[in-house]
Parts: structure tokens; C-alpha cells; sequence
């Protein structure tokens, strides 16, 4: 029997290791960003490393409720999201932890990461004004705050108060002007709503191409989708607020779990998402603005042209995201 007990310890001890190195060589990562923008990103760091990522892709609130629910049991390393409000609420839950990163805090703008580092941002999403350019009303756009004004009457087509973009940017009116002013600026947008709000940017850019409003206000990358399908339409872009504090800015950006498993081997995935090497492909699949500004940009936005940024760090959007959603309540922003 000390025989046979000898030899089964023996061989557990020559499988384990083998388990171990296994293990080193997996990242787990939940993420809310679809597939077809990560996967080949996710390949090429396998092929150039050796280290396999799996990943899980629902919405941000499913995977965050996951999270949560599955405590010390995760299996995930990273949890990857869209919109600074959704990161800051992960942070917020306890389900991310910091971590210390020179590469990080070299290539991500201050703005655009957790001022405590619990996550970073790896793609830039600027939301801004998108016109009918039938309508002859460029020489008429200022601003965010402008499009409230009596003259856009009618004119104005919104997407949906539900959407996470949306309170984020209503979330930086307020950090801008406070909530006062924010809400008033809300109210006159939907005194001049054209129709009733959009379920997506997309909608709301074919409405304001088939001319039944003038204006409305999305991220970019969703105009640069429908141009690459149909670029006939009457669409053009224009950055407001650049003689005060910039186009509005968000982020898809990740950050490390509370209870990761392989720790060292999801900072150096992060630390590469963040470098030249990853992001032409994670931003520019998307045709959204890489965070690292040595990278070039995707050839249809570096058309649109270059505009300036709201310096504001982003982290706001998330402490400021229930104030933002009571005002559009209050404001009947539905």
C-alpha cells in the first residue's frame, strides 16, 4: 500500500505542474465589447505569445451580475465594458482591484482612467453632432448646450434617455454647468424633439437623413458604419464646443478583477491593448479613436477631421450617472 501511495503522489506531482503551467498560459476575460471586435485581436496576442484568452461576451450589466454573483469563484481575469459609467459602476461594486502599471499610465491618458486605477480606457467614443447637410444648418451649430435654443424647434432628433451614452453625457453637462443649467439645457432638447426619441444612433442618424429633423447627437463610429454602407446620405459631422470645453468623450475600456486567478498575465494583455501593436485594431475596427495618440487612425475618421476633447477625467460620468438619469426623468427625456 506505501508502494502504491508513493507511485499516486509521484504521478500527482508530476501532473500538477503540468495543471499549473496550463493555467499560467489561460486569461479569462468577461466582455461587453462583441466578439467580432475582439476575437482577432485576442488571436493575434495568442500568436504572438502563447498565452490563450477566453472570453464571454453579453451586456455589461448580465456580466457585471456575474461577476458579483460569483465572487472568489470567477474565473474571470478582465472584465472589458463600453462607456466610463459602466466602469465606474464595476469599480464601485468591489469587483475590480487596482493595480500599479507604468505602461498603463504611460499610454492612457490621465482623463481616461480610474483616478485609483481600477480600470483604463482603450478606445476613445466621441459623442457628437451629426447634421443633414440638405438642411443648411452648419453655419447654425455651436454646441451641445446650443441645441436647445428656441431655433432648433422641432428639429432635433434624440436617441433614447435609457441608453448609457446618453446619461454619461448629460452626466458631464452637469459636472460642466450644474444641475440646474444641465437641466435646462435637457429640457429645451426635448421641447425641440422632431419625433419621439430612438431606440439607437442608427435610427436616429436615418431619420435625421431622411430629413425628419435636422440634427441629433451620436457617437462616430455609428455614422462611419452607415457611410460605409450607404454614403449617399446627407450626413456630415460637426465638433461642438470648441471654443469652450471640447467634444464630449467616452471610452470601451477594462480592468483587472477583484479576485483574478492569473494576475500578472492580465496586466501584460492590458498593458499590450494599450500599446501601438493592439491599438490600430482596437480602435480602428470599430472605426473609434485609439487612447495611445502615437497610433494612426482608421483612414474614414481621420477624414472627419480633428477636433478638441472635454479634458474632464470621465470617471465623473459614473458618479454623477443617478443624479443625470433623474433630471432626464424630470425633464421627460424618455
Amino acid at each position: 500500500m506505501k508502494i502504491k501511495a508513493l507511485l499516486a503522489g509521484l504521478a500527482m506531482s508530476m501532473v500538477l505542474p503540468a495543471a499549473n503551467a496550463l493555467a499560467q498560459d489561460e486569461i479569462v476575460v468577461y466582455s461587453a465589447r462583441n466578439e467580432h471586435l475582439i476575437k482577432p485581436i485576442f488571436e493575434k496576442y495568442t500568436e504572438k505569445t502563447g498565452v490563450k484568452v477566453k472570453y464571454i461576451t453579453d451586456d455589461a450589466g448580465v456580466l457585471l451580475e456575474k461577476l458579483k454573483a460569483e465572487g472568489t469563484r470567477t474565473p474571470a481575469d478582465i472584465y472589458l465594458t463600453v462607456d466610463a459609467g459602466n466602469l465606474w459602476q464595476a469599480a464601485d461594486s468591489g469587483v475590480l482591484q487596482p493595480l500599479e502599471s507604468e505602461e498603463l499610465n504611460s499610454n492612457v491618458p490621465a482623463n481616461l482612467r480610474d483616478p485609483e486605477n481600477r480600470w483604463f480606457g482603450l478606445s476613445v467614443r466621441a459623442r457628437t453632432i451629426v447634421y443633414n447637410t440638405n438642411a443648411d444648418v452648419a453655419d447654425k451649430l455651436q454646441s451641445y448646450e446650443g441645441l436647445a435654443d428656441e431655433n432648433w424647434k422641432g428639429r432635433l432628433v434624440l436617441r433614447t434617455s435609457k441608453k448609457v451614452y446618453n446619461q454619461s453625457l448629460v452626466a458631464s453637462l452637469i459636472a460642466s454647468h450644474g444641475e440646474e443649467k444641465a437641466e435646462t439645457i435637457v429640457e429645451g432638447w426635448v421641447s425641440n424633439l422632431a419625433t419621439a426619441p430612438f431606440s439607437n444612433d442608427t435610427k436616429a442618424l436615418e431619420a435625421v437623413a431622411a430629413g425628419i429633423g435636422d440634427a441629433t447627437i451620436v457617437n462616430t463610429y455609428y455614422l462611419g458604419r452607415l457611410m460605409k454602407q450607404k454614403p449617399e446620405l446627407p450626413l456630415a459631422i460637426f465638433w461642438p464646443n470648441q471654443k469652450t470645453d471640447g467634444v464630449h468623450m467616452n471610452v470601451s475600456g477594462a480592468g483587472l478583477t477583484a479576485h483574478a486567478k492569473n494576475k500578472g498575465e492580465a496586466i501584460k494583455l492590458l498593458e499590450w491593448l494599450s500599446g501601438p501593436e493592439a491599438q490600430a485594431d482596437f480602435a480602428g475596427l470599430n472605426m473609434e479613436y485609439p487612447v495611445n495618440d502615437s497610433v494612426a487612425l482608421e483612414p474614414l475618421v481621420q477624414s472627419w477631421g480633428s477636433f478638441k476633447g472635454n479634458p474632464l477625467n470621465i470617471s465623473v460620468y459614473g458618479e454623477l450617472q443617478a443624479d443625470a438619469i433623474k433630471l432626464m426623468d424630470r425633464a421627460q427625456y424618455k
